[in-house]
């Protein structure tokens, strides 16, 4: 079996993969036209979806791709084939985005960039800090990543609640509501943390209405996708106080442009799309199951449904 890596880091997940299944061949460059050339002998590949799809634009016809990114935006945009099976990263995020989510939560109720200032003022801050014992919190989103990350924050006596495309039952939530529920949810929330995928359903999802309706103590994160939120919606609904504050982690466009008042946004922290970085070594680990999975024919983890998106 031969597996291209189309990676900026090919040479880590060369060295992982050969390691990991030494019965393969794995093909690798750092060079696109070299690359080109050898995706055209290699039925799976792995690597990155703005390099597997430029690829693809060139008329290689793999047989299946796994992604190394949670998202496949660039695999489902016009113009690009879909003639194979595609996998997207399932299992290995959902710790990291989690660590990333309680660190600004618990930022939030201990009011540390605050502090901050204070200290700046050289001014001795003893405010009393708040905890998340008993706050609510609603992951919209309640795919792979949001379930792990509604695991972890159960043990601070957090609420959890969540949002997917149609209402079910699903620990640890203490109920998970339809997308058309979003506005009833969002009033009696101390936090909303958004992990959408970016499918149109999802487009200017928190617009000015939705943000109007927000509790105003709310803490409002974004970990899933920039188009969901509609940018100047948000700024305003920072100033006239709809909502406590916002942690963006990821925009329309990146990195954000310096005119963008996101820069300035009373209340509103940039983190520049840092919340989940993915990593090699569990990465692979993934890739090698399902690649075990792949040869005999068996259901792969992550399959994406093209007319989903997801």
């Amino acid at each position: 079996m031969r597996v291209l890596i189309a990676e900026h880091d090919y040479a880590v997940y060369t060295q992982l993969l050969r390691q990991a299944v030494p019965d393969i061949t794995v093909m690798s460059s750092g060079d696109s036209a070299e690359l080109s050339r050898l995706a055209a002998d290699c039925p799976v590949w792995l690597g990155q979806p703005d390099l597997l799809a430029n690829l693809l634009r060139q008329g290689h016809k793999p047989q299946w791709l796994q992604s190394t990114w949670a998202g496949i935006t660039p695999l489902l945009v016009d113009g690009v084939p879909r003639d194979y099976r595609l996998t997207r990263a399932v299992g290995i995020f959902g710790q990291v985005m989690a660590e990333f989510v309680l660190t600004y939560m618990l930022g939030h109720e201990r009011e540390v960039l605050a502090r901050l200032v204070s200290q700046v003022e050289r001014k001795w801050d003893n405010r009393a800090g708040h905890s998340l014992q008993g706050r609510k919190a609603l992951i919209v989103g309640a795919g792979d990543i949001g379930q792990s990350v509604a695991q972890f924050l159960v043990p601070f006596g957090i609420e959890v609640y969540g949002i997917a495309s149609q209402a079910r039952t699903q620990a640890p939530f203490i109920e998970v509501a339809a997308l058309t529920d979003l506005e009833r949810m969002v009033g009696t929330m101390d936090y909303v943390i958004n992990l959408l995928p970016n499918t149109p359903q999802t487009h200017d999802l928190y617009d000015a209405g939705l943000f109007a309706k927000f509790n105003p103590d709310c803490l409002f994160i974004n970990v899933g996708r920039g188009v969901s939120v509609v940018d100047a919606d948000l700024v305003e609904a920072l100033k006239e106080g709809h909502l406590a504050g916002a942690v963006i982690d990821v925009c329309r466009q990146e990195p954000l442009p310096q005119r963008h008042p996101f820069w300035t946004a009373w209340g509103l922290l940039l983190t520049g799309h840092s919340s989940a970085p993915t990593s090699p070594p569990a990465m692979t680990r993934l890739f090698a199951d399902n690649l075990k999975a792949f040869v005999a024919g068996e259901p792969l983890r992550g399959e994406v449904d093209f007319a989903k998106g997801y």
